[in-house]
């Protein structure tokens, strides 16, 4: 079994097993009491052992682990209490992601993989506008039109629309005002950015799952704090991005170590508001998703913002402080003292609330799966930089990276917009008249639907387009009484005439 370096120190110290990291994990407590370093430390011991790391960096200072640490006389403190010895400074290899493409390498996926269901969740849309979304999704693909991009799917919205009436026998009715509500979420997703993370080159898994020359794990940093800003478009990317891991990686069972592991922070913003449909998905998603060699760490605020049947999963967990200032933190604080396999020595419900920064309440599985008493531990400091690089270093490390160059242009191939544009373009060429001339098919200018009028009714009453001969009396007096009422008011004389005259509307011939 690969051996994985120790997280903390309470009555001894505390390792995670490797074979047992993909039965997942909590981290868990209040704003500032060391959550984030806590993951730092975590991902630190993954990539030691050789194994990937993928973290959403939700707050800028994630990105020091890219480089050795230094001394201080608070961190010198910590590793003389912690009796840790001669502590060296380490960076790990890292690449940057970013949706936006400024902090990181572009991060794209295409409309028809993220799909109806999960589209709809970005879109905040009811469960009538899901199921005309899903139609939507399935007129494209019996069409064969591709859904690569946001273009693609308000073209393929506006064609279903215009179309609704010839596909309501195939695939139902296709409400007008459901076609309006997720073309307003289109536009608004556009704004806050999302038209830049549907495309291609579609991210690669596989470009996840790499180790650097001397063997250690690469971690994956998304940069998160502009897309926090939309936090339907964070969650659902992330839950995309746990859903393509689980339908693409191969079965692997129980490895010695994860393939990748997956670290979920804010991930309260996943279960904020969440359909049922979807609540299902994630449980399906974090139960078997241990079989392809993923292990998935939620961190977030209060346990109790994860629903129980995903909580029941999380085998290894770290509780940091929580505060007792309202009902809910209460309930909070007891909620997370019971999750825990209990320690006579130890009065979890009081401790948690006087944990200082950089302690927590920590429990992890044994080598026969089985959850660890809860002890009371200090975390241990990381070998790298706490708190942000400079944007130069960061440049640095994107232009060095593996994947430099791949998916930084974007490609905008042959799909639904480009078919249906050119359908369109070419039905309207067919409905030109053969051989008509530079005024065919143009509306006429003003004063000459006069004339337009006249002639009509001309025909109508026994003249004729053509006739040589003056006015008749009937066009005579049309003209007359649109001049004298106003341009805009005849018009609308006219053309009630005319309607009359030739039948009506085509609602009225039926």
């Amino acid at each position: 079994m690969a051996e994985m370096p120790m997280i903390a120190k309470g009555s001894g110290e505390l390792y995670l097993l490797p074979a047992l990291s993909n039965r997942h994990g909590l981290v868990a407590g209040a704003t500032g009491t060391g959550k984030t370093v806590t993951l730092q430390v975590m991902a630190e011991r993954f990539s030691s052992i050789g194994v990937p790391v993928f973290a959403a960096d939700v707050k800028g200072d994630l990105s020091g682990i890219s480089q050795p640490g230094k001394n201080s006389p608070k961190f010198d403190e910590r590793v003389k209490t912690m009796g840790l010895g001669d502590w060296t400074f380490s960076g790990a290899p890292v690449i940057f992601w970013d949706v936006f493409g400024k902090e990181g390498h572009p991060v794209r996926t295409t409309v028809s993989e993220m799909g109806p269901l999960l589209m709809s969740r970005i879109l905040n849309l009811n469960e009538t506008q899901t199921g005309v979304l899903t139609l939507v999704f399935k007129i494209a693909d019996d069409n064969g039109l591709l859904l690569l991009d946001m273009k693609d799917l308000t073209a393929m919205l506006q064609h279903v629309s215009e179309h609704a009436k010839e596909y309501q026998t195939n695939y139902g009715n296709i409400s007008a005002a459901s076609i309006g509500a997720i073309q307003r979420g289109l536009v608004a997703l556009g704004q806050q950015g999302g038209d830049q993370f549907f495309g291609e080159p579609a991210l690669n898994i596989e470009d996840l799952l790499q180790t650097d020359a001397s063997g250690k794990g690469v971690i994956n940093i998304l940069a998160a704090d502009k897309l926090l800003e939309s936090p339907q478009l964070y969650a659902t990317f992330l839950l995309w991005l746990m859903s393509e891991l689980f339908e693409k990686l191969p079965e692997v069972g129980d490895p010695e170590k994860p393939k990748l592991v997956f670290f979920f922070d804010e991930a309260h913003l996943l279960f904020n508001d969440l359909p049922s449909v979807l609540q299902s998905r994630i449980e399906q998603v974090v139960r078997l998703i241990r079989s392809k060699g993923v292990g998935v760490f939620f961190v977030t605020q209060n346990p109790i913002d994860i629903p129980e049947t995903v909580l029941g999963q999380l085998g290894n967990r770290v509780q940091h402080a929580l505060r007792a200032f309202s009902p809910r933190d209460q309930k909070a604080v007891k909620s997370a003292a019971q999750t825990f396999r209990s320690n006579p020595k130890l009065n979890v419900e009081e401790v948690i609330t006087q944990l200082g920064v950089g302690e927590a309440l920590v429990s992890l599985l044994d080598e026969k799966g089985i959850p660890g008493v809860v002890e009371r531990a200090m975390i241990c400091p990381p070998h790298s930089q706490i708190g942000p690089i400079t944007p130069e270093q960061r440049a640095a490390i994107i232009k060095s990276s593996v994947v430099a160059g791949v998916y930084e242009t974007c490609v905008d191939r042959e799909s639904a917009y480009e078919k249906l544009k050119g359908k369109v373009a070419a039905s309207t060429a067919a409905a030109a008249p053969a051989g008509g001339g530079s005024n065919a098919g143009t509306v006429p200018k003003e004063g000459g639907w006069l004339e337009a009028a006249g002639n009509v009714l001309g025909g109508v009453m026994g003249g004729g387009a053509g006739s040589r001969r003056g006015d008749t009396v009937v066009e005579a007096m049309v003209k007359s009484a649109a001049r004298t009422m106003g341009s805009t008011v005849g018009r609308q004389i006219v053309r009630g005439v005319l309607g009359s005259l030739l039948g009506g509307t085509s609602s009225r011939r039926r």
